[in-house]
């Protein structure tokens, strides 16, 4: 099964890059990549949506820049900010909210912390902690660190909640990307998200004609 995975996932790399994000809309519903992808034209991104993604970028420097790095179990460490990152082995790009680099990019042994921020007040939640796990295996891929830690911060709460970075978890990062990429390959409509009770409300409602 692993083999049969990392081969599609091979095999597609030079078809295009997928972002970080997709992966975290997939595992909400597997359906938003697909319309996203296959039909890019029926969700146009508004100014009300390019405003709100502007505003958690210049955030999260400035909640950073005034307070230790305690919060995430470290004395010191460069701060790098919208640090953008990519994964050749699986297709991958991205950019994460903030990578801690200890003690310094400038030091002969280096670890990293990866960061994410979320403007809810709710605990980690698999699409976020799926996000951070592509980040950690991009890091790795890319910049050579062992990963340290990852947390997920709540700008809302002004808490750093940590996420551990189970093999599992990681795992679950390939076979995502081998999933999506099957999808898009074969242009076959997947099946809809067993969290139903946030369909009524989804922009692309009424393209489900299978959910309540």
């Amino acid at each position: 099964m692993e083999e049969r995975i990392l081969h599609l996932i091979e095999e597609e790399i030079e078809t295009w890059w997928l972002d970080v994000t997709d992966l975290k809309q997939y595992a909400c519903c597997p359906r938003l990549i697909y319309y996203r992808y296959t039909w890019p034209t029926i969700r146009p991104l508004t100014l009300a949506m390019q405003a709100g993604k502007e505003s958690h970028r210049a955030e999260a420097p400035l909640h950073e820049v005034r307070r230790s790095l305690r919060r995430y179990g470290l004395a010191e460490g460069e701060r790098l900010f919208h640090q953008p990152l990519i994964s050749r082995r699986l297709g991958l790009k991205g950019r994460v909210d903030l990578l801690i680099v200890s003690p310094s990019l400038a030091a002969p042994l280096r670890e990293a912390t990866i960061v994410e921020y979320k403007d809810s007040e709710r605990q980690s939640q698999a699409h976020f902690m799926l996000q951070l796990a592509a980040y950690a295996l991009m890091v790795e891929e890319e910049l050579g660190l062992p990963i340290r830690g990852a947390f997920l911060y709540s700008l809302p709460l002004r808490q750093a909640e940590p996420v551990p970075l189970t093999r599992a978890l990681r795992r679950r990062v390939e076979t995502t990307v081998a999933a999506i990429r099957q999808s898009l390959q074969t242009e076959r409509l997947p099946g809809p998200t067993a969290q139903q009770r946030r369909c009524p409300l989804c922009e692309f409602r009424r393209f489900c004609n299978d959910v309540v």
